[in-house]
């Protein structure tokens, strides 16, 4: 058991980021079966609730909190919804009028470095207009309407959302003719980095903490402390928040149970569907309190209730 916790402490994150990244690299070098992929991807997940148990950070969050059924299908549309890009990936290309400028020559793992800062730069972009603007706020509250950090609910977005997250990470790789072996190895990067990025595993990082986006770091994005949520949008790295002005590497407090979620909502529904159909609600159409609080899963603070969808991101966290 002491082993195991100090595995958790210091070896789950080189792990995930480095030794798991680096064996799919190797699968799909050697031309295996993508399916080799999912399976990788299987093992990283029981590997990181494994650690949550040995190690974690926060024992309570480690307990579904009426959220484990709405997190599973967050997780399994997540996945699906990635698979669908990659299989349609071959057919866009065909639609691009010009010659792949992608770096093909470079080692592949070289050219998975360079895809993922690319996509973490277009995906910190989007992460971050997405607390700036309304209608992105509407859709990426799913991903904050949550009442504690655990690996797989680095998962839970709005579908509408990933599909931004997808378009805005990949579109600029696409054009660049990015291969279809990358694109499978990237999404699986990715994957990976939301399960370290929000693992409830009090692991360390030392000198690094400044530079990932994880753990203690990404913990402060999602705390419900006024609007000190707003700060460290990256996915991978922390340059594009310094750059952005928007980084926190530290705080008076260490974000605990009842610290996650969004300002005033803490009643925020836990059910797919609810959450599917949430930022697309009519008030006007709901006359009554009574109506609204049976509607939107909580007590009668109306004002409160809609600053979820028609407030900015920026001012509620």
């Amino acid at each position: 058991m002491a082993a195991l916790r100090l595995f958790a402490r210091f070896g789950y994150v080189p792990t995930m980021m480095v030794g798991l990244n680096l064996f799919a690299v190797y699968l799909v070098a050697g031309g295996d079966s993508f399916l080799w992929i999912g399976v990788l991807f299987g093992v990283a997940v029981v590997l990181s609730l494994l650690m949550e148990w040995i190690r974690p950070y926060e024992l309570s969050w480690n307990w579904a909190h009426a959220d484990s059924g709405k997190d599973v299908a967050h997780g399994v549309i997540y996945e699906t919804a990635n698979i669908t890009a990659i299989l349609l990936l071959p057919f866009i290309t065909l639609l691009i009028p010009w010659r792949s400028v992608w770096p093909s020559t470079l080692p592949i793992g070289v050219q998975l470095l360079l895809a993922i800062i690319i996509a973490d730069f277009s995906m910190t972009m989007i992460h971050y207009w997405s607390h700036r603007v309304s209608w992105l706020w509407r859709l990426h509250a799913v991903h904050h309407g949550v009442h504690r950090l655990y690996s797989f609910n680095g998962l839970v977005r709005h579908p509408l959302h990933q599909l931004l997250d997808l378009a805005a990470g990949t579109l600029p790789l696409v054009l660049a003719g990015l291969p279809v072996e990358l694109a499978v190895l990237l999404a699986f990067a990715i994957s990976l980095q939301l399960l370290v990025q929000h693992s409830n595993i009090d692991y360390e990082l030392g000198p690094f903490q400044k530079f990932l986006a994880v753990g203690p770091v990404h913990r402060l994005h999602h705390v419900n402390w006024g609007g000190q949520g707003d700060v460290n949008f990256g996915l991978f790295f922390t340059c594009w928040d310094r750059l952005l002005g928007t980084l926190r590497l530290d705080s008076d407090r260490a974000p605990r149970a009842g610290d996650i979620g969004i300002q005033d909502q803490a009643h925020f529904p836990q059910d797919y569907m609810t959450q599917l159909v949430l930022p697309f609600a009519n008030y006007r159409a709901v006359n009554t309190v009574e109506q609204r609080a049976t509607n939107f899963g909580r007590g009668p603070n109306l004002d409160s209730e809609k600053s979820i969808y028609l407030t900015r991101g920026k001012t509620i966290a």
